[in-house]
């Protein structure tokens, strides 16, 4: 049997549910459409650490800001417009946020942890995510929506959409193995990316999905995706991801994800494969080299190697720090005396790591990590000499929390053709959108701000209201 609503949304994550609150607030009838069953259905929103920042900054730091910081992190390849819509609604978005009963403390002292769901997960190894910052935020938002009049039906599977004369007008759904009709002015896809699909993930991101870490909720299957496509959706920048280094051993201890993290350690020192060669810049970020990783014919055959220095130094400078949880939790460090030593332990080859060694601190010390091949950019994290005894070397795998690639949209979350034009009553949100971050250097804009700040654009347009309004 059908049914209708003004606006039927698809995926209950933050992106979902901030749209669908927005829309409802402003008078529309909304049905929101979630695959996961209960309460505290699974999704990458419930599990997060719950920092909200904008491109690393600060997200109440301004547009012109924010604009910059988006500039910088991508090095412009983020989309203008939607560039644009970002800076100029997430301050709004934010305080909207606030005033819907969700606590937002002041994390740490970076500018990209001035926003933090509450209450903050705890310090520790492992998914600790019942009753945190993420797990809160949603079950406030499905109790305002409710309030509103809104609806959310879980363990419903949206698997098409109702297209009429080029315009979307609603969607088909699967519940207890029945298909039926949902009818609306309007459709929002907001189910996340597509990390969580293997076929996906090979054909767009790596070879070998297998061979790299799912640091996620495993719920984004990329159904929106698949369905927009169909409907004659364009996409933009498919080919990366937002995630992390992790230690392999992550694959088999669910205490090693998703953190700690190696992102640190590495930004000081050196990654390299199993000849002792480096393959990667690692100035540019744990997330650019999960990238890279990922996307090697061997993407597991990977060691961070560094010196006590930098494990007493870069590796304790995260709320959750590698030292001491990785090795607390059973994260594999091998640690020697000596470079020798050290690379036999790990399986390194033992005179191509000397070599790599040697050059990483001559060409630190000069400097001149721009001589190095592949070059070692500085602007972001600068890296230090590997001398100082004991010597590490962890072996680490690609840790993919969200795909950065998806369905193309323009700044008011409308869904684009190949062309530009717009899918008319189609709109996309969060994840499973593209042209936001990643590109060549794996720019990260901020999985949760950016989900907040294009659920409330979406719900204010598919409403009918000025975007920046709150």
């Amino acid at each position: 049997m059908s049914e209708s609503a003004d606006i039927v949304i698809v995926g209950g994550g933050l992106a979902g549910l901030t749209a669908a609150n927005r829309a409802a607030e402003l008078g529309r009838s909304v049905i929101v459409l979630e695959a996961g069953e209960g309460e505290d259905y699974y999704c990458n929103s419930r599990i997060c650490m719950g920092f909200i920042n904008v491109a690393m900054g600060d997200i109440e730091a301004g547009p012109d800001s924010m604009r910059r910081s988006v500039d910088a992190v991508t090095r412009g390849f983020a989309k203008p417009e939607l560039r644009d819509a970002l800076a100029e609604n997430a301050q709004a978005a934010l305080r909207w946020l606030r005033r819907q009963g969700v606590t937002i403390i002041k994390g740490t002292w970076r500018p990209s942890n001035q926003a933090m769901l509450a209450p903050p997960s705890a310090i520790g190894a492992g998914l600790t995510w019942r009753g945190r910052g993420g797990d809160r935020m949603l079950r406030v938002l499905a109790v305002q929506l409710k309030a509103r009049g809104g609806a959310l039906r879980r363990g419903v599977r949206a698997r098409e959409l109702v297209m009429r004369d080029g315009a979307c007008v609603g969607v088909f759904v699967e519940s207890a193995g029945a298909r039926s009709e949902i009818a609306a002015r309007e459709v929002l896809i907001a189910d996340g990316g597509f990390q969580g699909d293997m076929e996906l993930l090979r054909q767009y991101v790596t070879p070998h999905p297998e061979r790299v870490l799912l640091r996620n909720a495993g719920t984004g299957r990329g159904d929106g995706l698949r369905m927009a496509l169909a409907a004659g959706a364009a996409t933009a920048g498919m080919g990366g991801f937002y995630g992390h280094v992790q230690s392999r051993d992550a694959l088999t201890n669910p205490k090693l994800w998703p953190y700690p993290t190696l992102d640190m350690p590495l930004s000081g020192g050196i990654v390299v494969d199993s000849r002792g060669q480096r393959f990667c810049d690692e100035g540019l970020s744990g997330v650019h080299v999960a990238n890279v990783m990922a996307k090697r014919d061997d993407p597991l055959d990977a060691f961070v190697v560094f010196d006590h220095a930098i494990w007493m130094q870069r590796a304790i400078e995260f709320p959750l720090p590698c030292n001491p949880l990785l090795v607390r939790h059973g994260g594999t460090l091998h640690a020697a005396r000596d470079i020798s030593a050290l690379a036999g332990m790990a399986g390194i080859d033992t005179a191509g790591l000397a070599t790599t060694i040697a050059a990483h601190n001559e060409a630190t010390a000069a400097g001149q990590g721009a001589s190095l091949s592949p070059p070692r950019s500085s602007h972001a994290w600068k890296p230090m000499l590997i001398r100082e005894p004991p010597f590490y070397a962890a072996p680490v795998v690609a840790g993919v929390t969200y795909t950065t690639g998806g369905i193309a949209i323009d700044g008011s979350a409308r869904v684009l053709r190949e062309g530009g034009s717009i899918i008319r009553g189609l709109y996309a949100a969060g994840s499973c959108t593209g042209g936001h971050e990643g590109g060549p250097v794996s720019g990260y804009t901020g999985g949760l701000g950016k989900a907040l700040t294009f659920g409330f654009i979406a719900g204010n347009a598919m409403a009918g209201a000025n975007a920046v309004a709150a």
